[in-house]
């Protein structure tokens, strides 16, 4: 292989090989998301509240991955963490309806009283951009709801 074709071959390569490996990470499963709930519910038993709520809304933090994100309620329907979307935290969203008009949050609400379920609505995907199907998993700790959802293709 002649020099400058070498030169152009070597990051063709890299690119390449980096590209398909970006393409083959599969996409998050239900059981990513449940998993990923409960990762967050136990930082909360060990660290407490506040710790928590901060690690939780940190985009860079620990709790943040992809399409992978907690979101985390008070039992009023107070936005009180959110790891995809800051502007949301301190708003009370029990009126909020989903591009098909579904009260999701108040769906929430009543898995609060249960401890734990799952809640299927429409969200914005924070990597697409695009409104998806979502189908999300709570779980109730302590005076907060604790979630993590996976988007449906």
């Amino acid at each position: 292989m002649n020099k400058p074709a070498t030169l152009l071959a070597v990051p063709l390569s890299l690119l390449l090989g980096y590209a398909s490996t970006a393409w083959a990470q599969p996409a998050p499963t239900e059981a990513d998301a449940q998993a990923f709930a409960k990762k967050g519910v136990a930082f909360f038993k060990a660290n407490g509240k506040e710790k928590a709520l901060a690690a939780y809304s940190d985009p860079k933090g620990e709790f943040v991955s992809g399409e992978l994100y907690l979101t985390v309620w008070d039992f009023n329907g107070n936005q009180i963490a959110h790891g995809s979307n800051q502007k949301l935290i301190g708003k009370n969203l029990l009126d909020l309806k989903d591009s098909d008009g579904k009260y999701f949050v108040k769906e929430f609400m009543e898995i609060a009283k249960k401890g734990s379920g799952w809640v299927e609505y429409k969200w914005t995907n924070p990597v697409s951009k695009k409104i998806e199907p979502k189908r999300v998993y709570l779980e109730a700790v302590g005076d907060i709801l604790v979630g993590c959802g996976v988007y449906k293709k």
